[in-house]
């Protein structure tokens, strides 16, 4: 195992999920339910399940497309899709 791939990683998605607005509908979930450890096993689920499919896409993708050419993608891709939302809320 890389370690400072694994805390890279692990700091970056951290540090971008707080306020996130997974963590608001998990706030929001929690506050509506007596099952605390169902809300809990379904969030760590979920992101587990779309981090998964974040891993297979970039490793496929990275097949074909240079790292630094995907970095300015997902990083523009990133930018129209906050335009998009802020224009049609």
């Amino acid at each position: 195992m890389d370690w400072k791939v694994f805390l890279t990683t692990f700091g970056a998605i951290f540090i971008a999920e707080l306020g996130d607005k997974t963590q608001f509908a998990a706030i929001a979930a929690s506050a509506g339910s007596s099952s605390k450890l169902s809300v809990l096993l379904g969030v760590v689920l979920g992101l587990a399940l779309a981090g998964t499919l974040g891993v297979i896409a970039g490793s496929l993708l990275g097949e074909f497309i240079k790292p630094s050419v995907m970095k300015w993608l997902s990083g523009s891709l990133f930018i129209v899709v906050g335009v998009w939302i802020l224009l049609t809320s």
